[in-house]
Order: structure tokens, then sequence, then C-alpha cells
């Protein structure tokens, strides 16, 4: 009987890139060192990063690393749950709950407007006393392991989008800090916080930030928004924030279903 191991390279690294990932280098290449030097070629890696959608055929940017490149591919997703609203505060903690508290409210709310994707259909909006929430992001817990921490320290690139009544005034602030196993700040965005004036256009606004060569030995991201309106008006008038977001890696090129969709707007 003929051995697989006769096969061709090149029908053998097309068979290993339709095998998943994590089992390919946790039970095919130990089995031997052909099967070892092949799914450690850096064609196969590339080879799996265009079958699964990451990049397309004629991509020609350089890549330190494809075996990397691949996992961070394939882990990329929103670490921020419930950026949209759409159950609640679920996820949120609460730090600071001033005026009449936090409050959920639909697009495009009153003196308002519509939400630049369509898919958003809620937003998160402050009181006249400061309202802010944050999460904690375990990065083992996501799947990010502490050599890739420590040795690749891919970009962390957060995002977040704000917007002001027509009719009254607002405050804006965020904070987002990385941290250390023992959670001290290793490296941190926080911005002068900002002021929208009165009768101002009420549009959405995004505010981002990329955190490059940071230190290793991060473990945990913080991420914290908020704020209050500036008339004190009993209600709900102050700053409106929706669709936060925490991604790790490279930009991808894969498109994204209907369903992931949901799950981006509702993890």
């Amino acid at each position: 009987m003929a051995s697989i191991n006769e096969l061709p390279e090149n029908v053998l690294l097309e068979l290993f890139s339709l095998v998943p990932a994590q089992e390919l280098l946790r039970h095919c290449r130990p089995v031997c060192s052909l099967w070892r030097d092949l799914i450690d070629l850096v064609s196969l890696w590339k080879r799996k990063c265009q079958r699964e959608g990451f990049i397309s055929q004629d991509w020609d940017q350089p890549v330190a690393d494809w075996k990397v490149f691949y996992f961070l591919c394939s882990l990329r997703r929103n670490l921020i749950r419930n950026p949209c609203a759409r159950e609640g505060l679920k996820f949120w903690i609460i730090d600071q709950n001033g005026g009449d508290n936090w409050k959920v409210e639909d697009t495009p709310g009153a003196h308002g407007k519509e939400f630049p994707d369509p898919k958003v259909k809620k937003y998160f909006v402050t009181s006249y006393y400061t309202c802010l929430k944050s999460q904690m992001v375990d990065l083992k817990a996501a799947g990010y392991w502490k050599e890739l921490m420590d040795t690749v320290r891919p970009d962390i690139v957060i995002k977040d989008w704000f917007a002001a009544r027509y009719d009254c005034g607002c405050r804006y602030q965020i904070c987002v800090q990385l941290l250390s196993a023992d959670y001290l700040v290793l490296d941190s965005f926080e911005p002068p916080p900002v002021e929208i004036q009165q009768w101002s256009d009420c549009e959405w606004r995004e505010v981002s930030h990329t955190f490059s060569n940071y230190p290793p030995g991060v473990r945990h991201i913080r991420f914290q928004h908020g704020g209050k309106d500036t008339q004190f008006w009993a209600g709900w008038y102050g700053s409106r924030v929706t669709n936060s977001s925490i991604t790790i890696g490279p930009e991808v090129t894969k498109k994204p279903s209907p369903t992931d969709d949901a799950v981006r707007c509702s993890n």
C-alpha cells in the first residue's frame, strides 16, 4: 500500500491547507520530519490565508511571518461585547452613573441623526452628571497568547463613535489602557475631553487610535468612555456613544456575512 508521503509535495500542501490550523500544529506537525518541514513552509500559510479569504490572490504587501499573520487574521474580531447596545447595558461595568443614569435609545433619537452604518440601531446616552462605563478584555481568554503579545506585539486598534443632540451641548471622554497581568498601566490613550456646543450639527464622530510598539507584558485592555450634557437638564441630553471596538492585528479582505455583522453589533 502506498504511503501518503509518496504524494507530490504540492498535493500534500493542498491537503494541509484544508486542515484546521490548530490540528496542523498539534497533531500533524509532530508526525514526521517531512510533515514538519511542509507545515513550516511560508507557502502553506499564505495559501491558507488566500483560501480563507483573508487576502486576495494578488496580495503584494510584505508579511514578516505568514503563520503569525494567519493566526492574527483568524482571531481578528471586535473584542468589545455588546458595542451597539442591542443587549442594553449587558457586559458593561458602570463606573459612574450620574444624573438620571445611563440609558439606551434607538437611532436617530430626538434631535439626532441616523448612524452612518444602517446596521447600528441603538446607542448609549449619558445624563446631566458624568456617566462612565467600561469593559476589561482578558487577552489570553480571547486567544492571544503571551509570546504573541510580547514578541510580535501586533497593532491594537480602538475605535468609538459619539454624537450630541442638536438642542443640547455635551462633553465626551474616552480612556483606553493596556494593562499587565497585575493590572499595571503599560500604555494608554486618553485624549482631552471633547465638548460639542448646543445647536451643533449633531453628526456622529469617530475617534480612533492604534497602539504600536507598546511594551511587552500586555495582558488586558481596559476601555472606558462616557460623558454628560453641558446644560444640566434632567433626562438624557448628554453624549451618545455606540459601535465601540477593539481589534488586534492586520486588516483583512474577508467580507463578513450577515451573521458576522450581527455578531459584530451584539458581541
